[in-house]
């Protein structure tokens, strides 16, 4: 930070304002921009590979506070059971509410109860003044007033509070399943650095890092911890993306919604296995008869048989939808239910009785199909294999020569600008010892050419003494004009 003020003495209070500051995030993303259109018009990007991988960085937070929202969901359901509770006490106390039971689950439905409420403890306050004997037993509109009183202080501090706590903790979910209280943007996830080894849930982000020639090219953090939800995203805030023609990840980014936006809508080659790979290409995965991939299929007949001889036929379609709303359309088969001999028609019932059936999703078996063809092409191969030796390179920097293990700042804006310094800091860093080793070598070159001139330089004198000593007569002026001439 000095370095970028000019050596100027700034409070601490400008740099955390400055690194928490949306101007600065936008002269962090302008800047990996200028990076990457400098690095290539040197020509310092190579084979137009793009390597993206994630690591999780812990947060500045308290890994104790937690807020989950399987229990947040819960305790919202118990407050709505109360809410109705308090409803029909209300009806029984003639507390008249313009709603209906049914209609109990916002913040605003308690809200009209404690309205309802005040208009009837007005209502008795009249009573009360205007009863000028008080009966025998007690005036019932004291008693009345007191029931009232008893049934607002809960809706008001109990009920009420409750129900904001639980709507503003839903806000901050935004589809995650956890937040941190000390800073909410924060998720719980598991770090790969557990000393304990027992998957301690922390409070972190997901740092997504996109290289060439082990310069990054951009960065983002997300909340969510799967590699899988992150690429799409990713991918629309890359702005020198047209700069690149593959996309290299690991099989963590592999899935059919990840090939159809690279294939498709982005227009790259991926060079992405899927979670199945590698286990397709073993011998026990080949020789398996649960896998479908080793069945026989009749293209006339539209069907299948397993390795024992069960035939599946075409039943029905499917349609599946994630939690993300991906659609995904899948071809059912099903057991026949007369098989070739009793046998086979026992196999092809399930434990309970019912028929073996499987499904098909003709869409992701083609996105396999092409990511298989691309990783075992001989052109791109070598690019994949790349991948562990670009962008694993830069988190190993980042962690171990930068110390980059946790973030110190709060909110998803600010860790963004601290990491996009440290990024930044650390690829011009890596230009700068290139630069450096590059003047360097330059200039062994250009002191072992000097020597080698001076070297040549004195045999010539050496050779041109002895000739001229060993001559029988007396130099002429052709030697002395060559000696003049050369030294």
């Amino acid at each position: 930070m000095k370095w970028l003020t000019g050596d100027t003495s700034v409070i601490y209070r400008t740099i955390i304002t400055f690194r928490s500051s949306e101007h600065a995030s936008n002269l962090i993303r302008y800047s990996f921009i200028l990076f990457t259109t400098l690095l290539s018009g040197n020509g310092l990007i190579q084979k137009d590979a793009l390597y993206i991988d994630g690591t999780k960085l812990q947060a500045d937070a308290n890994i104790y506070s937690f807020t989950w929202k399987k229990a947040i969901d819960r305790y919202e359901a118990n407050l709505v059971k109360k809410m109705a509770e308090m409803y029909e006490e209300l009806l029984q106390s003639n507390v008249i509410i313009a709603l209906s039971e049914e209609e109990l689950e916002g913040l605003q439905d308690i809200e009209k109860m404690i309205e309802s409420l005040d208009e009837a403890l007005q209502e008795v306050e009249v009573a009360i003044e205007e009863e000028k004997v008080v009966p025998k037993g007690g005036s019932k509109h004291k008693r009345r007033r007191r029931t009232l009183k008893k049934h607002r202080s809960k809706c008001s501090n109990d009920l009420l509070p409750r129900k904001q706590k639980y709507e503003e903790a839903q806000e901050l979910f935004d589809g995650r399943n956890s937040f941190s209280k000390t800073d909410t943007d924060a998720t719980f996830m598991c770090m790969k650095e557990d000393p304990t080894k027992n998957r301690e849930l922390k409070p972190g982000y997901n740092v997504q890092v996109a290289s060439n020639n082990q310069y990054v090219i951009d960065f983002d953090i997300f909340p969510n911890p799967k590699d899988t939800r992150t690429l799409i995203p990713f991918l629309e805030s890359i702005q020198t993306l047209d700069l690149f023609k593959y996309i290299v990840a690991d099989a963590g980014y592999g899935s059919e919604e990840n090939y159809e936006a690279v294939i498709d809508d982005f227009e790259k080659v991926p060079l992405i296995p899927y979670g199945m790979y590698y286990k397709e290409q073993s011998k026990k995965y080949r020789n398996n008869p649960k896998h479908r991939d080793n069945w026989t299929y009749n293209e006339t007949e539209d069907s299948y048989t397993d390795l024992d001889g069960v035939r599946f036929s075409f039943s029905h379609y499917s349609t599946r939808n994630d939690k993300k709303d991906y659609q995904r359309q899948f071809k059912v088969y099903k057991a026949d239910t007369e098989q070739m001999d009793d046998q086979l028609n026992q196999l092809a019932k399930t434990p309970k009785g019912n028929q073996r059936q499987t499904a098909v999703n003709n869409n992701w078996e083609y996105f396999k199909h092409k990511a298989k063809e691309n990783l075992e092409s001989e052109t791109r191969k070598d690019i994949y294999a790349q991948r562990k030796i670009d962008v694993e390179t830069v988190f190993g920097r980042m962690k171990g020569v930068f110390g980059m293990r946790r973030v110190h700042v709060r909110g998803k804006q600010a860790v963004h600008n601290d990491i996009g310094i440290m990024l930044m800091s650390m690829i011009l860093t890596k230009l700068a010892i290139k630069a450096r080793r590059k003047a360097r070598a330059f200039q062994n070159k250009f002191t072992q050419n000097k020597n080698h001139y001076e070297t040549i330089r004195k045999l010539i004198v050496i050779i041109a003494i002895y000739l001229f000593r060993a001559s029988y007569f007396p130099a002429p002026f052709f030697y002395r004009h060559l000696l003049h001439k050369l030294f």
